[in-house]
């Protein structure tokens, strides 16, 4: 974030990544998605976006590039940001995505740091982005895991950004590649507290318990574990496979919302009636110095 005024912050962000699908369509869609979340996990609204393109010229054809970047675009315009320009190079793997600018107040800036004691956990889509991109480069999902996969990845955070901060949330985030335990557990020790998720009100995207009950995981969701193990319990009663789908990096996730216990309910009402899929997952409950997530 960069301040030019008492009344107007630059956000930059930038992302981008490999085919989680097969239509090039889908995959321009995903991967803007993924790269404009950040602006609105930080309470901004986008206004510019450029396209990062690496593409194997000589291994496919240039009509797969056209569908992918014609997919960014649809996402752009959905955004309200506008296309500016972008850089290409020719690489062995195909990746696309965007650098994006957004626009906030300097006082309503939001971070993963300010999460209160007593405040709740909204999340605003379900999990498992991760275990499905397995299953489809395993040639194991239906075309409707496919859909479902295409569905939950491209959707923008645009509506729930909005819808929250009419409640004056305390702090956000949006859930990617350290996946959701990994997620709140930054928040914990960014605001120093304890937050406790509750394992029985996260949502997952349909299909997404049965692959992960045959062990297709990503090989992430093993390191975000191993690497965030130190300050994530997992109380003795959730079941194993459960637990490891909470570390299921994410691509394109939800917006995970801290705000007041006052306002969640209302907030979480909110959300439904424009079609998200919220839930209140968690709750901040103590202080703690070094941060602490219990998944109970």
């Amino acid at each position: 974030m960069y301040q030019l005024s008492d009344d107007v912050a630059l956000i930059q962000t930038l992302d981008f990544l490999t085919p989680l699908v097969d239509s090039p369509l889908d995959f321009g869609r995903i991967a803007a998605a993924n790269a404009l979340s950040d602006v609105y996990a930080m309470g901004g609204c986008p206004l510019t976006a450029m396209n990062i393109v690496c593409f194997p010229s000589q291994d496919l054809p240039e009509s797969i590039l056209q569908e992918t970047l014609a997919g960014g675009l649809e996402k752009i315009h959905e955004s309200g940001a506008t296309l500016v320009g972008g850089h290409s190079v020719d690489d062995a793997e195909f990746k696309y995505g965007l650098s994006v600018t957004g626009l906030v107040h300097p006082d309503r800036v939001l971070t993963n740091a300010g999460a209160r004691i007593k405040d709740r956990l909204i999340l605003t889509k379900p999990i498992g982005t991760g275990i499905l991109a397995t299953a489809v480069k395993g040639r194991l999902a239906s075309d409707t895991a496919i859909s479902n996969l295409i569905k939950v990845a491209s959707e923008l955070n645009k509506s729930a950004a909005e819808i929250m901060g009419r409640f004056a949330p305390s702090a956000c985030t949006d859930i990617t590649g350290f996946g959701l335990a990994g997620h709140v557990f930054e928040m914990a020790a960014a605001a120093r507290v304890k937050i406790n998720l509750f394992a029985n009100t996260i949502p997952l995207i349909d299909d997404v318990l049965g692959f992960a009950s045959m062990g297709l995981f990503p090989a992430g969701a093993y390191n975000n574990r191993k690497h965030f193990e130190p300050g994530v319990t997992i109380a003795p009663n959730i079941d194993a496979v459960i637990a490891d789908i909470l570390f299921d990096p994410q691509t394109s996730g939800g917006l995970i919302i801290s705000l007041s216990p006052s306002v969640a309910g209302d907030c979480v009402n909110a959300l439904i009636d424009q079609g998200i899929d919220a839930r209140i997952i968690g709750e901040v409950v103590d202080a703690d110095t070094c941060g602490h997530v219990t998944i109970c």
